[in-house]
């Protein structure tokens, strides 16, 4: 008798799971929406992880229907989302209706894991009073104040560059199989901007350029390298995100958050009992909570704000740089011209380098927006519907809570947009051209009101980077660099599959 109710039981439990599953597969098309069939568990991402970067299954969906409809039905594992292809209607929801769409989604939970939020995950209320808060240490001023940090930092990577160039040449010339002298760039690019980050965002000395086994550096390489969880077990925490609070889940790994936590409580506390003044983002972060203990905000609020601001800044930044090099290595009349660029500006600034003769810049930056294009690290936007909203021009209605998924890699590589969209060409940025096309037409670092803070401070950071190696070296292909370049099939966020090795040669 039991064995009979337990198989009944079992038996009702599958059929509901199974009725469940069904009506979640179905959801595009009992509401008439293009849409690709999903398989089980995966939806439409089974080859992402496998045999295709998470690029790919967006750009290709993005192309088969772009022409058809003005947006399609995308199932992200086992939730129903929405793949937006037209401008206009991405601009609806970024910008003109962003009040329906101020969140992204993604889960975090502030009490177990006070690292996850930080301004990119947070919703609601909180989210719109740290981004009020944080606005005004993302000013041009701001930048300016904290440019000598990073220019500090730069000089110490050139020297570190140079060692290793003159340290390869000469391996390379007792062994007289070469003339090349090939570096691995992406490391290098990497612990540069950890650097950076490491100093502005918690001021510290983080030397990962000199030591490239620092805690520092492998701390931050861990949350890219090493998921808490699975692509199925995330799905399922943004998918239900107050369960997962109930059950007390963290994304941060153990050993990070208590790492991250303690260098900013004993920064925090060095600072304010020494009365220590730096130009750098830690220094703001201090002032606010001087100007807002009433308004409670916590070690734990500068914490995941200087953690996010190191996350952002020292992965995207190097990956970009990493990509630049790549292209102009390819394109030596680009490398050229920039260079020459950068030796005019030196020369009018008596060769020196200022805030104001990197911002003079314009080919180089033109060289940094083409670069974005091909290479957004950040592949798409998310956004989450607060209420249900109809479809301009249609008679479609997003359902509350569901997910919107902006192609940015996809609308970047359409060549309707982009003539010969594969190929690196920086005249596609020169403000003439820029007025031609839409303004939801490049979005590397999102648009409206919850586009990238940091946005400027990144192409600063990267900018001077490239600034100092294009002054100081010249960049070419070699044997070892992998030609057309692979992407990483296991990265959320757009990266090489392995090193990007180009030949260097000292200027």
């Amino acid at each position: 008798m039991f064995l009979y109710v337990l198989a009944c039981l079992l038996c009702g439990l599958f059929l509901l799971i199974s009725l469940f599953l069904h009506k979640r597969f179905t959801y595009w098309e009992r509401r008439g929406v293009v849409h690709d069939k999903p398989t089980f568990l995966y939806g439409n991402l089974r080859e992402f992880g496998r045999t295709k970067p998470l690029v790919q299954p967006f750009r290709d969906f993005y192309m088969k229907y772009k022409n058809k409809a003005p947006f399609g039905g995308f199932y992200l594992f086992m939730r129903p989302a929405i793949v937006l292809f037209d401008l206009e209607l991405v601009k609806d929801i970024l910008i003109k209706d962003f009040g329906n769409f101020p969140h992204r989604g993604n889960y975090y939970n502030e009490k177990d894991d006070p690292l996850s939020g930080h301004l990119v995950n947070l919703a609601g209320p909180k989210w719109r009073t740290m981004r009020t808060k944080l606005t005004p240490t993302f000013t041009s001023g701001k930048m300016k104040f904290m440019f000598p940090t990073v220019v500090h930092v730069a000089n110490e990577f050139v020297s570190v560059f140079k060692d290793l160039v003159e340290k390869e040449h000469k391996v390379n010339a007792l062994a007289m199989d070469t003339q090349e002298t090939v570096i691995e760039i992406k490391d290098l690019l990497a612990r540069f901007t950890t650097d950076v980050i490491g100093t502005c965002a918690f001021g510290l000395e983080c030397n990962s350029l000199k030591n490239p086994q620092t805690l520092f550096r492998r701390m931050g390489s861990k949350v890219f390298t090493e998921q808490r969880y699975g692509k199925i077990m995330n799905s399922i925490l943004n998918a239900f995100p107050e369960l997962g609070r109930k059950l007390h889940i963290k994304l941060t790994h153990d050993d990070v958050d208590e790492f991250f936590m303690r260098v900013v409580r004993e920064t925090v506390e060095y600072r304010e009992r020494e009365g220590v003044q730096r130009n750098d983002f830690m220094n703001l972060l201090i002032e606010l909570k001087k100007h807002n203990e009433t308004e409670g905000f916590t070690i734990e609020d500068i914490a995941a704000q200087a953690f996010v601001f190191f996350l952002a800044g020292f992965e995207t930044s190097s990956s970009t740089m990493g990509f630049c090099l790549y292209e102009l290595a390819l394109n030596q009349n680009v490398q050229d011209k920039a260079r020459a660029e950068i030796q005019e500006m030196l020369d009018r600034y008596n060769g020196k380098f200022t805030y104001e003769g990197i911002r003079e810049l314009k080919y180089l930056q033109q060289i940094f927006y083409e670069t974005l294009r091909l290479y957004a690290i950040a592949s798409f936007l998310l956004r989450k519907t607060i209420d249900d909203y109809p479809v301009p021009n249609t008679n479609h209605i997003i359902e509350k809570g569901t997910m919107i998924i902006v192609p940015v890699d996809a609308i970047h590589y359409d060549p309707d947009i982009y003539p010969n969209p594969t190929i690196f060409d920086p005249s596609r940025f020169e403000p003439e051209e820029i007025e031609k096309r839409h303004s939801m037409s490049w979005l590397p670092f999102g648009e409206g009101p919850r586009n990238c803070i940091g946005l400027r401070f990144g192409e600063m950071q990267a900018i001077i980077g490239l600034v100092m190696l294009l002054n100081n070296f010249k960049f070419t292909t070699s044997k070892q660099t992998q030609i057309p370049i692979q992407m990483n099939k296991k990265c959320y966020l757009l990266a090489s599959d392995g090193g990007i090795y180009l030949n260097v040669e000292k200027l």
